[in-house]
C-alpha cells in the first residue's frame, strides 16, 4: 500500500478540523544559514501547518522586491541548493510531521542534476516542489522524475488560467494547487475573496486537490478572509519584510530578527485557524 504523503496527511487533518491551513514562506539561508535554520525550526510552534521554503536564485522573475532582496541576502551568505537540502535535513531531526515544499526556479535544480536532486530532496525530507518557470509542456524535465521519487509537484494557477488552459495545468498536479490571487509578482497586491472563492471551487472540482491561495496577503484580516474560502493560505512577503526590518534595526544581531517574524506568524496563523470558528 502506497504511503500517505505528509501533504496529504496534513490536508486530511485540516479537513477533519474544519479549518484552513497556514503556510508561511521563508527564504532558505536568509540572512544566513544558522538564523534561517532557527527560524525554520520555530515556525511549526508559531502556527505553520506546512512551510514553503524558497530556493534562492539570481533572476527571480516572479518575485517582488522583498523576496528578491531575501534571495540576494541568502546568496551573499553562501546559500546553495545543497545547503537548502541540509536545512531540511536538520529540520527533520526534530520534526517529522510538518510538510516542507521548496519553491524556486528550474535553473538551480537543473544545475544540481535532476536525478540526483530528486533523490537527495526525498532523502532530506522535502515533500513537494513549486517550480515557477517550468510549464506543463516540460513535465519530463522535473515533474515526472519528482513524482517517481515520491515528491509532490504543485501547480500554479492564476486569474488568467482559462478553461482551455486549465486541463494542461492540472494534468499532473499533486499535493495541492497554488492559486495566485492576482496577476503580478509576489507582495504587490491581492485579490478579492469572492473571486478567489469562485476560482478555488473550480480548481478543486477539476483537480480533486486542496487549493491554497497566495501572493500579496499581508494582514491577519486578509488571511482570515481567504481562509474561509480556501484550504490553505500562503504568506511570504509580509514575513520576509518583517525579517528585513528587524535586520535593519539591529544589523549586528541577525538572531534578534527571529522573534519579530514569529510574532507575525503567530498572528497570521491564529487568524487563519480561527477564521471558520474552528
Amino acid at each position: 500500500m502506497k504511503p500517505v504523503s505528509r501533504l496529504a496527511a496534513r490536508f486530511d487533518a485540516l479537513a477533519r478540523e474544519g479549518r484552513a491551513g497556514f503556510v508561511p514562506f521563508v527564504m532558505a539561508g536568509d540572512p544566513d544559514y544558522e538564523t534561517s535554520l532557527a527560524l525554520l525550526k520555530a515556525l511549526p510552534a508559531a502556527g505553520a501547518d506546512a512551510i514553503e521554503l524558497g530556493v534562492c536564485f539570481t533572476d527571480p522573475m516572479a518575485d517582488g522586491p522583498a523576496i528578491q532582496a531575501a534571495g540576494l541576502r541568502a546568496l551573499k551568505a553562501g546559500q546553495t541548493l545543497r545547503r537548502t537540502l541540509a536545512l531540511v535535513r536538520s529540520f527533520r531531526e526534530e520534526d517529522d510531521q510538518t510538510p516542507i515544499v521548496l519553491m524556486g526556479y528550474y535553473n538551480p535544480f537543473h544545475a544540481y542534476g535532476v536525478e540526483a536532486f530528486v533523490k537527495d530532496a526525498r532523502a532530506a525530507g522535502v515533500d513537494g516542489l513549486i517550480v515557477v518557470d517550468l510549464p506543463p509542456e516540460e513535465d519530463a524535465e522535473l515533474r515526472l522524475p519528482a513524482r517517481a521519487a515520491g515528491l509532490d509537484f504543485i501547480r500554479l494557477a492564476t486569474p488568467t488560467t482559462d478553461a482551455a488552459r486549465m486541463p494542461a495545468v492540472l494534468k499532473n498536479a499533486s499535493g495541492f494547487v497554488y492559486y495566485v490571487s492576482v496577476a503580478g509578482v509576489t507582495g504587490a497586491k491581492t485579490g478579492e475573496a469572492g473571486a478567489v472563492a469562485e476560482a478555488a471551487a473550480r480548481l478543486k472540482a477539476a483537480s480533486g486537490l486542496p487549493v491554497a491561495v497566495g501572493f500579496g496577503i499581508k494582514t491577519a484580516e486578509k488571511a482570515a478572509e481567504f481562509a474561509r474560502v480556501v484550504d490553505a493560505v500562503v504568506v511570504g512577503s509580509a514575513l520576509v519584510e518583517r525579517l528585513a526590518a528587524a535586520l535593519d534595526a539591529d544589523p549586528g544581531r541577525p538572531d534578534n530578527a527571529i522573534n519579530p517574524v514569529l510574532s507575525l506568524a503567530r498572528d497570521l496563523g491564529g487568524a487563519v485557524r480561527a477564521a471558520r470558528g474552528a
